[in-house]
């Protein structure tokens, strides 16, 4: 079996994923009946790489006063930080919303909770200037937890808009309380990750 053609199709993906996730979850949702539409299960991996990658260069911009060793060491931490997260909260999220009433299937849950992170990620990296800017502009410690709070505060707003958004096309009979609660928790259990890491320790 050929996967070129697939994974050139996965990567198209991609961009619809992140400007229409709506659609794009819904495609797959109603792969049984309309399995021609539905994006390939290669998407799932490709998703997973887009957002090793966007936070791996986000890390290494958080360490920049550190030098390339510091860079490196954050390159690999961060996205240990984040994948940990977000693989020790996505259980809960599928338990807990079909206790709740959901008629999601796990594939369906866990495609609209891999483009939202993805979208994170790439904000993340759309990101990297700011930091990096004030990294060598202002080159204090109080400066570089700010910009990197101002960073991580704003795409955890649009993290909860695309999930909720995402979730509310998914099923719109359903309220947002616990999505927005499970986005909260992904993102304060990253938080005390990527601080056990040592990654928002900006002393030098």
């Amino acid at each position: 079996m050929n996967l070129l053609p697939h994974l050139n199709a996965s990567l198209s993906e991609i961009g619809v994923a992140l400007r229409r996730p709506e659609a794009f979850t819904l495609r797959w949702r109603d792969r049984a009946r309309a399995a021609a539409e539905a994006p390939s299960p290669l998407v799932f991996p490709v998703l997973v790489a887009t957002a090793i990658v966007g936070v791996s260069l986000y890390g290494m911009v958080m360490r920049l006063h550190e030098g390339w060793g510091g860079m490196l060491l954050g390159a690999v931490k961060a996205p240990v930080a984040a994948g940990l997260a977000w693989t020790v909260a996505l259980p809960a999220l599928y338990i807990l919303n079909s206790a709740l009433g959901s008629r999601l299937d796990a594939s369906t849950t866990l495609l609209a909770a891999l483009a939202t992170v993805s979208f994170g990620s790439l904000a993340l990296l759309a990101s990297v200037p700011i930091t990096w800017f004030f990294g060598l502009a202002l080159p204090f410690p109080w400066a570089r937890v700010g910009a990197n709070l101002v960073v991580f505060s704003g795409v955890g707003l649009c993290m909860v808009d695309v999930f909720l958004r995402t979730l509310k096309a998914l099923e719109p009979e359903r309220g947002a309380l616990f999505a927005t609660v499970w986005v909260g928790l992904v993102g304060v259990i990253g938080a005390e990750l990527m601080a056990l890491f040592s990654l928002f320790h900006f002393d030098a």
